[in-house]
C-alpha cells in the first residue's frame, strides 16, 4: 500500500503506514551498514552529473536519517525533526527547494541557519518492496542533491535525479534479494537476475553522464574499475594496469598533480578533487576531472574510491569562452580586461626577474573626422588596420590590446627595446601614418604615443598606465604623430626614431 501525503505538508505518515514502512526497512538490513562501493559510487556520480556540493543516499527510521552513502558532508546522521528528507518520505514524492532560507518549512532549520547551510534541496524517494507481508511499495529515504547556494532544477537534472534514484532501487533491490536467497534458495534465480539489471543500470547511467567509478586499494597497491573508466582510456575491458602504468597516462604536470592529490588523500584525509590534462592509450588528448575520498575500515585507511569523468568537451567550451571574454570584438586583439590582468602578470614577474617594463600607451590622431566624414564603417576598419600594425613581426614579443575607443597599449619587455626604446617607438609612428582615402581628400591619420618605464617608483598598473597618459598628452599638446617618454626630455618623431629639440621632462 502506498501512502502519499500532501506535497507541500510536514504531516507524518499515519500510524499503521509507518508502521508498516518500518517493518520494511527492519527486514532489509540496511541501517548502520558498513559503506558499499555501488552506493557510493552512485552518489559520487549524482554529485559530479548534477554539479552539487553534497549528495546523500539518505534513509529515514523512527527518530533520524541516517546516510547509508554520503559525498561533501561529514555527519553520518541527523536528527529525524530537523530532515528534509523526512518531507520527501511523507509525500512520498520528488520534492525541489530552491531556496530554504525563503521556505516556511526550513527557514528557522538548524541545517539552514547553521552548517551545512543549505540553501537548495532536491530529493527522490527511494522505494522497496514490501512483499507478502507488507504489500506495496514503502518509501524508505531519498536520493538527494544539495547546494549552498540557492538554484533551481531543470527537467534534464529532474530525470537524471530519478534515473539515479532509480539506480539506488535497484541496489536496494539487490541486497533484499540476496538476503532472501541466503534463507530461500530457490529464489536464487530472481536473486541474480535482479542483481545484474542493477549492474546494467549502473553501466548506463555510467556511460550516460561519461563518468566511471574506481577503488584504489592501498594495501594491495592494485586498482579496481568499472567499465566506463576503461572506455575513458581507450583501452579494451580486461586486466586493470598497475598503479604506475595508469600514472603514465597523465602528462608529467598532470602527473605530479595526481599523485601529490593521492598522498594528500592518504596522509591527511583530504578529499582528491583535480582537473588535468589526460593522454588516452590511442595518444588522444582529453580533460578528465578525477575526484575521490578516503575509505576507512576499524579507524584505519583501506582504500581510496571515487569517480573519474571525461569533461573534454565541457573545457574546450570554457575555454573558447574565456578567449571570447578576453578579445576585443572588432579588432580581434586583446580587450582592456585582458590587458589589466597580462600587465599585472609581467609587473610581477618583472619586479621578481630585477628586469623593466615600458608601456605604450597610443592615441589615434583624426580618427574622429574618420568617422564623421567617411562613416562608422570606414573607422572599423582604421581600427582593425591599426591593430594588425601592433602585432607586425617586429613587435612579436610585445602585447598589443585595444582599451576602448581608438586608443590602443604596447607592453614592451625590456629585451624587446633593446636599450633603445625611441627607435622603436620611431618605427611604430611610421607605421601609423595611414591615409584614408574619402571624399574632399584624404584624411592623414598617425599615432601620438606616449610611453612610460617601469622602475622603483612606480606602485601599479595604474600608476604605469597614468604616466604614460601624461606623457600622451604632452606629446598631443606640442605635436600629433609623435611621441614622448615620462621622465625623459625630447620629442620622438618618424625620422628612425631621432629626437627632436630638446623640450621639457615630462611629469
Amino acid at each position: 500500500m502506498v501512502r502519499r501525503a500532501l506535497s507541500h505538508s510536514a504531516c507524518p505518515l499515519d500510524a499503521q503506514d509507518e508502521a508498516e514502512r518500518l517493518a520494511v526497512l527492519a527486514s532489509l538490513d540496511l541501517l548502520d551498514t558498513p559503506p558499499e562501493r555501488e552506493f557510493d559510487a552512485v552518489v559520487q556520480c549524482a554529485k559530479a552529473a548534477l554539479n552539487c556540493q553534497m549528495a546523500l543516499v539518505s534513509i529515514v527510521d523512527d527518530h533520524r536519517q541516517w546516510f547509508k552513502a554520503k559525498c561533501g558532508i561529514d555527519a553520518v546522521e541527523t536528527p529525524r525533526e530537523h530532515a528534509f528528507c523526512a518531507h520527501v518520505v511523507a509525500a512520498d514524492e520528488l520534492m525541489v527547494v530552491t531556496d530554504a532560507t525563503k521556505d516556511s518549512r526550513f527557514a528557522d532549520n538548524p541545517l539552514v541557519t547553521g552548517a551545512p547551510n543549505i540553501r537548495f534541496y532536491a530529493g527522490m524517494p527511494i522505494r522497496a518492496d514490501g512483499g507478502a507481508d507488507h504489500p506495496g511499495s514503502h518509501p524508505l529515504g531519498t536520493l538527494c542533491i544539495i547546494d549552498d547556494k540557492p538554484r533551481s532544477l531543470s527537467a534534464e537534472d529532474e530525470k537524471v535525479l530519478r534515473d539515479f534514484a532509480g539506480l539506488v532501487e535497484s541496489l536496494v533491490a539487490a541486497r533484499q534479494s540476496a538476503a532472501n536467497a541466503i534463507r530461500l534458495s530457490e529464489e536464487r534465480r530472481t536473486m541474480l537476475q535482479k542483481l545484474d539489471l542493477s549492474h546494467r543500470q549502473f553501466r548506463q547511467a555510467e556511460r550516460m553522464a561519461n563518468i566511471g567509478s574506481w577503488r584504489y586499494d592501498l594495501d594491495a597497491d592494485a586498482l579496481e574499475w568499472s567499465d566506463q573508466v576503461y572506455a575513458i582510456h581507450d583501452l579494451p575491458l580486461g586486466a586493470i594496469p598497475s598503479v604506475e602504468k595508469a600514472m603514465e597516462f597523465y602528462p608529467p604536470q598532470a602527473r605530479t598533480i595526481i599523485t601529490d592529490a593521492l598522498t594528500r588523500t592518504v596522509q591527511s584525509g583530504q578529499a582528491l578533487d583535480e582537473e588535468t590534462d589526460f593522454i588516452t592509450a590511442r595518444g588522444a588528448l582529453r580533460r578528465v576531472h578525477t575526484m575521490g575520498e578516503l575509505e576507512i575500515r576499524d579507524g584505519k585507511p583501506v582504500a581510496i574510491i571515487g569517480v573519474f569523468r571525461d569533461v573534454t568537451a565541457r573545457h574546450a567550451l570554457e575555454q573558447a569562452l574565456r578567449e571570447t571574454a578576453h578579445i576585443d570584438d572588432l579588432t580581434k586583439i586583446p580587450n582592456r580586461a585582458r590587458f589589466n590582468q597580462v600587465a599585472d602578470e609581467e609587473i610581477a614577474s618583472a619586479r621578481q626577474k630585477g628586469e623593466s617594463l615600458a608601456l605604450l600607451l597610443i592615441d589615434l590622431d583624426h580618427f574622429k573626422t574618420v568617422n564623421d566624414r567617411c562613416g562608422h564603417l570606414a573607422g572599423d576598419d582604421l581600427l582593425r588596420i591599426m591593430a594588425a600594425k601592433l602585432r607586425a613581426p617586429y613587435l612579436v614579443d610585445c602585447f598589443a590590446a585595444r582599451l576602448g575607443g581608438d586608443e590602443f597599449v604596447l607592453l614592451v619587455p625590456a629585451r624587446k627595446a633593446g636599450g633603445n626604446l625611441s627607435r622603436l617607438m620611431g618605427r611604430l609612428l611610421g607605421d601609423l601614418c595611414h591615409p584614408v582615402a574619402c571624399e574632399g581628400g584624404a584624411i592623414p591619420v598617425s599615432g601620438t604615443i606616449g610611453a612610460s618605464w617601469l622602475d622603483d617608483t612606480v606602485r601599479d598598473r595604474s600608476d604605469l598606465l597614468h604616466r604614460a597618459d601624461v606623457a600622451l598628452y604632452e606629446a598631443k599638446r606640442t605635436s600629433r604623430g609623435t611621441a614622448t617618454i615620462y621622465g625623459q626630455p625630447g620629442l620622438i618623431t618618424v625620422a628612425d626614431g631621432k629626437s627632436a629639440p630638446a623640450l621639457r621632462a615630462v611629469r
